[in-house]
């Protein structure tokens, strides 16, 4: 039995379901998860929660026949459409790289004419470019790379098993070099340890040099049951006398805003524009859907 054979499987019933609100997230339509659980080990991931019942949350499990699922899928939608991927689980895992799940899932995307609109921590995403080249002859790509600190050693901190962000920002340089409308997605922003004007202004220029488009921010975070035992946990470990700032200030709030956001909401906006990087989400799906017609738009009527 080789190494394939023995991956962790779960069953799933369906693949790509319908958006509560269709194009109310960068405009996907859909949503794709092929795998389920995480191993980035990201101290503040919200899929940690217990709300989503993933007891063993850092073990990634393939679901069984996705590719024969998002093929059925695909060929009974009446309407093809944008198909986000990533909001759970990263698409591009080191699963990936021996599965080819989500390089045959895009492929088939592209057999059915749909669009697609990826969230990823991973380098490996550059490995697919050719087959989002092929997408973007007919619908709408958008790549989104999640950067939460321009420091490689902050990083390994918090989220210690992805791609560093000196890799990210090479491989937005490719995405951006191959034509691929990219971008990057600054969030979670920890409170007391990345809400400052260094890293924010950071991300945003290091992002403008590779080539990115847009740059959408989210100045806080969310802690819930399940997350917040496990964030607290971390900020013990490794920012020692954080975790009390946190309990004082947020107590068991769900939505935890950076106390500096009004003002790095101010430095964020103004380099923006300064830059000519897009930061709001109705002008960066229009952007990249404007290329195909009045027909990708119709969601914002």
């Amino acid at each position: 039995m080789d190494s394939v054979e023995r991956v962790p499987t779960i069953p799933a019933k369906t693949i790509i379901q319908r958006v509560k609100a269709p194009g109310a997230w960068f405009g996907a339509e859909y949503n794709m998860n092929i795998y389920r659980g995480c191993s980035h080990a990201c101290i503040y991931c919200d899929s940690r929660s217990d709300c989503y019942q993933n007891k063993d949350f850092d073990t990634v499990k393939a679901k069984e026949n996705a590719l024969e699922l998002i093929r059925d899928e695909l060929r009974r939608k009446v309407k093809p459409g944008t198909i986000a991927t990533g909001a759970m689980s990263d698409p591009y895992n080191p699963l990936e790289r021996k599965l080819l799940l989500t390089r045959h899932a895009l492929e088939l995307i592209h057999a059915f004419d749909f669009g697609v609109a990826i969230d990823t921590k991973s380098a490996l995403i550059t490995r697919d470019m050719d087959v989002l080249q092929d997408i973007k002859t007919h619908s709408p790509v958008i790549v989104k790379v999640s950067i939460t600190t321009a420091d490689d050693e902050t990083a390994k901190q918090i989220e210690p098993n992805v791609s560093s962000p000196s890799e990210r920002f090479d491989a937005l340089r490719q995405l951006a070099d191959s034509g691929i409308y990219c971008g990057v997605l600054i969030m979670p922003i920890l409170p007391f340890i990345n809400d400052t004007e260094e890293n924010i202004l950071g991300i945003v220029r290091r992002a403008k040099e590779a080539g990115a488009r847009f740059v959408y921010p989210a100045l806080g975070m969310t802690l819930r049951a399940g997350n917040r035992e496990y964030y607290y946990e971390h900020l013990d470990k490794h920012f020692p006398g954080i975790k009390a700032k946190y309990m004082q200030k947020y107590g068991t709030q769900y939505q935890c805003t950076s106390p500096h956001a009004k003002r790095l909401w101010g430095v964020f906006k103004s380099e923006c524009e300064q830059l000519g990087l897009l930061y709001n989400m109705r002008a960066i799906t229009r952007q990249y859907h404007a290329p195909y017609g009045e027909r990708q738009l119709r969601f914002f009527e």
